[in-house]
């Protein structure tokens, strides 16, 4: 996922450096030459390159229209579900990982969708620089990195400081949609979101709902639900 924070850490000098702390770990696995080819091909149509600067969204979709973004896509299946079965409404996704953005580049080409684009860098940046306070309609993070160790809970996406973050990019009415099949992180979800005053959990507090339709469930979810894993899909609303 796309966290970074910074802390301070002891150096061997008196002054103290800061450190930057990322919620994610490049693996970037294998790349395909039909995911290589997509780089090439459909970023053009399909990416959106990182600048620093607010983005004009109307421009790069032609249109006016919710929008919502997905941190942390993955291989880009539940994006590819949302922009084909939401033409309505606008879809920003960011992913740090390539095989995945390839992956989702030529899914989205396949089926020729317009109401889709891409980032393939950090989320905090991405959301602090480029993309306007109050113009997202929704906000998903799915499944993210649950960091176990207690010694990595650091590196967990969602903490206080990337809440309040979300809450000024999410416009007053719009949802913030989190899923996780680690019930200790579903807890900490809580523990950070409940405790938001921009916040309401729509399920009261510590409450979670079933999974709506909107999210596919996903090959190893279906394999994880067969072995007995619980799924929490968590919804707040922004006040």
């Amino acid at each position: 996922m796309n966290l970074s924070a910074e802390i301070d850490t002891p150096e061997t000098e008196a002054v103290k450096q800061p450190r930057i702390v990322r919620s994610y770990v490049l693996r970037q696995g294998r790349v395909t030459l039909a995911q290589k080819r997509a780089f090439s091909e459909q970023w053009p149509h399909f990416g959106i390159d990182y600048s620093g600067e607010l983005q004009d969204f109307d421009a790069i979709f032609s249109r006016q229209a919710e929008r919502v973004l997905e941190i942390g896509f993955g291989n880009g299946e539940q994006m590819h579900f949302a922009a084909s079965n939401e033409p309505q409404r606008d879809f920003i996704g960011v992913e740090v990982h390539g095989p995945g953005v390839g992956r989702l580049l030529n899914a989205l080409a396949g089926d020729n969708l317009k109401n889709a684009r891409v980032y393939q860098h950090d989320a905090v940046e991405v959301l602090k620089n480029e993309i306007a306070d109050g113009s997202l309609s929704e906000v998903r993070i799915y499944f993210p990195d649950p960091w176990h160790k207690t010694r990595h809970h650091k590196r967990r996406i969602i903490q206080v400081e990337f809440v309040k973050l979300l809450c000024r990019k999410i416009k007053p009415g719009g949802l913030l949609h989190m899923a996780t099949d680690w019930e200790k992180y579903a807890e900490h979800m809580w523990d950070v979101c409940d405790a938001e005053p921009q916040l309401e959990n729509q399920n009261g507090p510590r409450g979670f709902s079933t999974r709506p339709a909107w999210r596919r469930q996903t090959h190893f979810e279906t394999r994880g639900l067969k072995l007995g894993h619980g799924v929490w899909d968590l919804l707040y609303t922004r006040s």
